[in-house]
């Protein structure tokens, strides 16, 4: 597995990126972070996004799905926040969280990205 510091200064390449973050969504917990700053707390952003996913799952049993999340997609007017579950076996229960700049991304290029970032890691 690539290190951590080294999976979310990857992420941190995509252009328009302005946070990243490795999420344990059990617990809301920020295992680790790049980017955000004093205008946006990627602690509070990373406990709430873990009750996004945590929603979805809940959701998608209840309806009986059996399907995958690949990923989660908040637009807001100036940003897109996007949340993928790991799904290696050894990385159960994490995401990865990237937050871009919505007049500076590409987002199905981050999307791309993040695909490539999650299969190098291997917790």
């Amino acid at each position: 597995m690539p290190d951590m510091d080294v999976a979310l200064k990857d992420a941190m390449q995509i252009e328009g990126a302005l946070a990243a973050a490795l999420v344990d969504y059990t617990s809301g917990m920020a295992l680790g972070m790049a980017g955000g700053g004093k205008n946006f707390d990627l602690v509070v952003a990373a406990a709430g996004n873990s009750d996004v996913i945590r929603a979805k799952l809940r959701t998608m049993e209840l309806l009986g799905l059996d399907s995958v999340v690949e990923d989660i997609l908040v637009t807001l007017t100036d940003q897109h926040h996007l949340i993928r579950p790991l799904s290696a076996r050894s990385s159960r229960g994490l995401f990865l969280y990237l937050v871009l700049s919505r007049s500076r991304a590409n987002l199905a290029l981050a999307r791309h990205h993040l695909r490539r970032i999650e299969a190098a890691i291997d917790m």
